[in-house]
Parts: structure tokens; sequence; C-alpha cells
């Protein structure tokens, strides 16, 4: 594993759809070897805000500076499983960056240690359609150890899934913190937050908070975020920063 430390910088940065913000005018930095968890009411622009540090989404606004690899491990249920691919290939794909879609991949049996590391030895040529949802989290978690990236983008990886399984993979992402990886985590268990993650950054499309996990989830900065999250309004005219 890559033990390399990276910090990231994200600045003023506004990311919207359809010119409406998702996320505004947010600025934050995550220290080298830092954990850090992603908070905030629903619609806050959480997953937006990690899909932009990725490079999936543009941003209107500001920028993100990072001088190392960043890997993103999406939710899982907005991918699609019915592509007849099996847990060998989904693990592989994790080296597409080295090898793009034409040179051939070195080392490929990376994508079998890796499953093993996570707990699924014996599942290379399983199809992932055939999973259960913890089964398939595992598979995403070997994909990012073979992507070996010094910034790690976790959304919601606990989401919907058994104890032990979720315990296995946390251990995995304290194992990433032990090697010096920045991590960056959408959560919605406060209680796994405040025993986990020492920083917190709490979002409400705009920064509430950012620091101190104890001090950001303090109940006044909950229910400012809360508020801010009953007075969205869908058809709220566009950011007219972003919109210039």
């Amino acid at each position: 594993m890559n033990s390399r430390a990276a910090e990231l910088a994200v600045e003023d940065l506004t990311v919207t759809h359809g010119r409406r913000p998702a996320v505004h005018h947010v600025s934050f930095r995550l220290a080298p070897g830092q954990m850090m968890a992603l908070v905030g009411p629903n619609g806050a622009g959480k997953s937006s805000l990690l899909r932009a540090i990725a490079g999936l989404h543009g941003a209107a606004e500001g920028r993100i500076r990072c001088a190392a690899p960043v890997a993103l491990l999406p939710q899982a249920n907005s991918l699609d499983r019915s592509f007849p691919l099996t847990c060998r290939d989904a693990v592989l794909f994790g080296l597409w960056n080295e090898a793009g879609g034409f040179r051939p991949i070195a080392r490929p049996e990376r994508a079998i240690a890796a499953l093993e590391a996570v707990g699924l030895a014996g599942f290379a040529n399983r199809p992932v359609g055939s999973l259960s949802a913890g089964q398939f989290q595992r598979v995403l978690f070997a994909r990012l150890l073979l992507q070996d990236a010094p910034v790690i983008l976790l959304d919601e990886p606990f989401n919907a899934l058994d104890a032990r399984t979720a315990a296995d993979l946390l251990r995995v992402v304290r194992r990433w913190h032990g090697e010096g990886r920045s991590i960056l985590a959408v959560l919605h268990d406060l209680d796994l937050v405040r025993r986990e993650f020492p920083s917190t950054l709490l979002l409400a499309r705009e920064v509430i908070a950012s620091g101190d996990t104890a001090q950001v989830l303090s109940a006044e900065n909950r229910m400012r975020a809360r508020m801010m999250a009953e007075a969205w309004a869908e058809d709220a005219a566009p950011c007219e920063r972003a919109a210039a």
C-alpha cells in the first residue's frame, strides 16, 4: 500500500445542478492523514461535494487542490449490478487509471489478494449481480485497495450493512488511517462519528461547522443545519455568482 500523505483543499466551491447550488461557497481543508466525517441532513450536498472532489462533477465556482490521486467509494445503491461482471473484473476497474482501456493490467492477481483482504476469498469468478449488499460493498472496498490512493472519499460506506460486515470494513478504514491516508466519509450514524472520527464537517449546502467532532456536533450546530434544510426551496433562484 502507498503511504504517501496528501492535503486536500477546497476553496469557495459551488457545485450546481441546473445552476441551482447543491453546495454553496464551501471551503475546508483535509490535512494529510486526517480522518474526517462529512455529515448533514438529506439533500445537504454531501454526495455532490464528494463527486466534485473526485472530478466527476464540474465546479461552477471555486477550486479543489490536491497534489495526489483521489479514490471515491460511491453509494452502492447508485451502481447498476445487472451488467455481467465478475468480482475480479469489478475490482480490476480500480486500476483503470493505471492501465486505461487498452494496455494490459500488470499483475492482475492483485484483484484476488484484494478480495481476500476484505473477506471474499474464493469470490473472484462470482457475478456481482449474485452478491448480497454486504458482499458487494466488500467488492467496492477491494477496488479501493487496488487504487492505492492517498486521499479516500467514502459515500455512506456502512449504509444498510449487517454488523459483521460494517465492523470488518471499519477495520479497513482504520488501517488506511494508520497508513497515513486522508479520509473523508459521508456518515449518518453520529454515534459512529463521535467514536471513530476525530474531525467532522457539518454541511447544509453551506458549511455549518468544521473541526473537532464534539464541537461540530453540538446541539446548536445540528439545529442550525436542520433549520436550513427545512428552509430549502426547490424553486429557489439560481446562484447569481455561479450563473454569471
